[in-house]
């Protein structure tokens, strides 16, 4: 093996590693939210844990994708790393819960740059077939961090304490960097740039807005409360002036020709409703199982199996097969599956067996899997070089957009219907029968939206760079 392939295979390796630990981080925390609450005495701020990591990160998200376009894939992977291992140390050291939630922050403003920033180096290193199958095992990361997260994190809550979740985070990262900052080698020009400053602000207030009224809403304050109104007008007025200054500005933090370009575009639709199927899938079929079919939080909990490892499997087939078939095909059949999923969803009822229901999961996993990663591979032909980074990290923000606006509506139609501290199960059924209805009409109308992408001749897909 020549020293290009092997340092290849070692940033990969480091990559791999990267995405790992911030993929694991996702699902490791919720289980030791009971263990954290106790010993910090902060169970009324428990799912700000969670809120100010996903409003960082996708705040942080696009800002890290466009600066990697302007100063190198290296440098800003880097920084993003340092910020998820201090993030990390400082969270596992918290004293309190005010405390770990800041420190939750800017574990979230790291991880805002490993996972775009690591699928744009892949993206960079390897071309064709080659970056078909390799992003197709990138995905499988996310599936495989699903299934190993919940027991990982309940050995070390139950045999050490749950601040380990956080300080595992600390050799995986430092292995990470080695590999990475010591073995890619990177040909970047130095030329002057220029900085949207003024787009990032405006971009990061409008998202920070947004994401706060539907993190918020609902829970902390009522949807129709003089805060959430307010916040909500923040994020329209912000979100005007940010599309305003991109649309002048000389270097803009998210060029809004990535929005023209139907084979951009797009997968940035599919990626938004995708997500939001899974989040619906992922928070209601786990409460259908317990408080409909009468199956335990462990059962319920090891339901969702099967939907990350036909994700997997799809991720890394689709990977491999989708330059022989064609990308716009396996997207097609991932978007068929999931309506397929969604359709079989919108029939069960209180009279359904456990394995239906695990049919349902496993076949929506396999249709999202089918989706994700064609989806990359094609944004990141379609995208010149010089703005494969925020091409990328666009796609990232879509679906954690996705999966926050998910989380709000469907807990909004949920409440609507469930009322009361002790709802009958027949008022839970149909609260939950409500989200199917909602998923399915989703799922139709990815239908209806990957019929707009072009397809592109096999071989313009394989020879892209």
């Amino acid at each position: 093996m020549s020293q290009k392939k092997t340092n290849r295979a070692l940033v990969t390796v480091g990559l791999l590693a990267a995405l790992f630990i911030g993929a694991l981080d996702s699902t490791v925390v919720t289980t030791a939210t009971t263990s954290i609450a106790k010993d910090l005495n902060g169970l009324s701020l428990l799912s700000w844990i969670f809120s100010i990591y996903t409003l960082t990160t996708c705040v942080s998200t696009p800002i890290f994708g466009k600066l990697a376009d302007l100063y190198g894939r290296k440098s800003i992977f880097t920084i993003g790393l340092v910020l998820f291992l201090v993030g990390s140390v400082l969270c596992g050291a918290a004293q309190s819960m005010t405390e770990l939630i800041w420190y939750r922050a800017i574990q979230g403003l790291g991880a805002g740059a490993l996972t775009p920033v690591t699928f744009t180096i892949i993206g960079d290193m390897y071309t064709g077939e080659q970056r078909g199958k390799v992003q197709g095992v990138l995905s499988s990361v996310w599936s495989i961090a699903g299934l190993v997260g919940p027991f990982v994190g309940g050995y070390f809550v139950d045999t050490i304490s749950w601040r380990w979740i956080f300080y595992m985070n600390v050799p995986v990262s430092i292995v990470s960097f080695i590999l990475v900052f010591g073995f890619l080698h990177e040909r970047f020009a130095k030329v002057s740039k220029s900085v949207d400053y003024i787009g990032a602000l405006t971009f990061t207030i409008c998202i920070s807005s947004l994401l706060l009224a539907l993190l918020t809403g609902g829970e902390t304050y009522a949807w129709n409360s003089s805060t959430i109104l307010v916040l909500f007008a923040v994020a329209a007025l912000f979100l005007f002036v940010f599309l305003w200054i991109e649309s002048r500005a000389k270097e803009p933090m998210l060029p809004l020709q990535l929005f023209r370009e139907r084979r951009l575009a797009i997968p940035y639709v599919l990626g938004f409703f995708g997500f939001c199927v899974v989040a619906g899938v992922t928070i209601y079929i786990p409460l259908w199982i317990q408080n409909i079919m009468g199956f335990s939080a462990t059962k319920s909990g090891l339901m969702l199996m099967p939907m990350s490892v036909t994700w997997a499997l799809a991720s890394s087939l689709s990977g491999r097969y989708m330059f022989r078939l064609g990308a716009k095909t396996f997207m097609l059949l991932g978007t068929i599956l999931v309506a397929s999923g969604a359709l079989w969803l919108y029939f069960i009822d209180m009279g359904s067996s456990y394995v239906q229901v695990i049919g349902i999961v496993g076949l929506v996993g396999l249709g999202m899997g089918c989706i994700s990663t064609p989806a990359i591979v094609t944004i990141q032909n379609s995208a010149a070089s010089t703005m494969r980074g925020v091409a990328t990290s666009t796609n990232s923000l879509m679906g954690a957009l996705g999966q926050t606006v998910a989380v709000a509506v469907f807990g909004m139609l949920f409440n609507s219907v469930v009322t009361g501290e002790a709802p009958s199960q027949m008022k839970m059924a149909d609260g939950m029968h409500l989200i199917f209805v909602a998923i399915l009409t989703v799922a139709i109308i990815k239908l209806l939206v990957i019929n707009l992408l072009p397809s592109a001749r096999k071989s313009q897909e394989r020879q892209s760079v």
